[in-house]
């Protein structure tokens, strides 16, 4: 009976303590894991963003499983009944939020058009020579570029032309610009005649325009806001923030919305953006999880913040990440059907 006792002694729903000292500092490491993760999903609960380091953390939500489990690991190593309590009830909420957001629904009406819309983040330029390769093998009806400064512009005009309205099937004669250095320029590309639209001002350049495709008009916005670097958190929410509300004007009418939008499905200020009526295409194919950046770990490791959102008039039919040479983050292509409304 005191052997048994003793070993049920060493079992302890209090503080992470134990016998020996060994076990007491496993105890603590997994303390200390699951206060960290616990915060980053308490966010996560709460829908904020809260402050850094948990916007950074947020993105590698599915990711936060793997310290997680080693907290698990050591609760039961050390005989800390509390620890795999809360170790258990932190696996059980991250399980649950790693399920794709967001509605998905099959629009109502005739189909009246498919567009191909590819999404590029060509850092700084460096990947531009790659992305013509691409738009050329894809042959995509829509082109979203970001971090597209004065060389890579001048050598998209090169290779696709520009405004004349007359170019042969691989030309994209139609354009709508924010021209700039560094990360700042950004170009939409399109098939389909284009007319200006006001774009979002922001730090980097977010162009838009309104595209007529086949007579049924589409509003496009690029997205592309500030990184939630940490002395940057306020640009950011601040720029998804303007785009929720371009959403919300636009819920009603075609609308596309694509770009790095440097965020992802865990971020609560890109939920507002679906929440106000879009979907996200990568969803609605089954690609929800499927990281974009950054580049090098993706896959397996990464998070997805490249998106093409779609407002409710659109079906998406399949969705691909390609991997270019020369940037940090991987292209988005998606295939889409345009409902007309009954």
């Amino acid at each position: 009976m005191r052997g048994a006792t003793a070993e049920a002694d060493e079992w302890t729903d209090d503080a992470p303590v134990s016998r020996h000292g060994g076990g007491r500092a496993g105890a603590w490491f997994a303390a200390l894991l699951l206060a960290g993760v616990s915060t980053v999903v308490g966010c996560r609960i709460a829908d904020t963003d809260g402050v850094t380091p948990v916007p950074q953390l947020l993105a590698f939500l599915p990711w936060l499983l793997a310290p997680t489990a080693v907290a698990l690991l050591f609760a039961a190593f050390t005989r800390w009944r509390l620890g795999l309590v809360w170790s258990l009830a932190v696996l059980a909420a991250l399980a649950w939020y790693i399920e794709p957001y967001g509605k998905t629904s099959q629009p109502k009406g005739a189909p009246v058009a498919e567009l191909r819309v590819l999404t590029s983040n060509v850092e700084f330029g460096q990947a531009t020579d790659e992305l013509i390769d691409a738009i050329r093998d894809q042959r995509p009806d829509l082109v979203f570029v970001q971090e597209c400064e004065y060389g890579c512009e001048e050598k998209l005009e090169q290779a696709f032309g520009k405004g004349n309205g007359k170019g042969d099937k691989g030309s994209y004669p139609y354009r709508q610009a924010v021209e700039g250095a560094g990360s700042d320029g950004s170009v939409i590309l399109s098939r389909h005649p284009l007319k200006p639209a006001a774009g979002i001002p922001a730090t980097m350049g977010m162009p838009g325009a309104t595209a007529d495709v086949n007579g049924h008009e589409i509003r496009l916005q690029l997205a592309h806001p500030m990184p939630p670097l940490p002395t940057e958190l306020s640009t950011w929410r601040e720029e998804l923030s303007d785009l929720r509300d371009y959403a919300a004007t636009n819920r009603t009418r075609p609308t596309l919305l694509a770009g790095d939008f440097n965020a992802s499905q865990d971020h609560a200020a890109f939920r507002r953006i679906l929440d106000a009526g879009f979907a996200d295409a990568a969803r609605l194919t089954g690609d929800a999880r499927t990281p974009s950046w950054p580049a090098r770990t993706a896959p397996p490791l990464g998070a997805q913040i490249d998106h093409v959102l779609v407002s409710r008039d659109f079906a998406a039919n399949r969705a691909r990440f390609l991997d270019l040479g020369n940037t940090d983050h991987r292209t988005l292509v998606v295939d889409l059907t345009l409902f007309k409304s009954p």
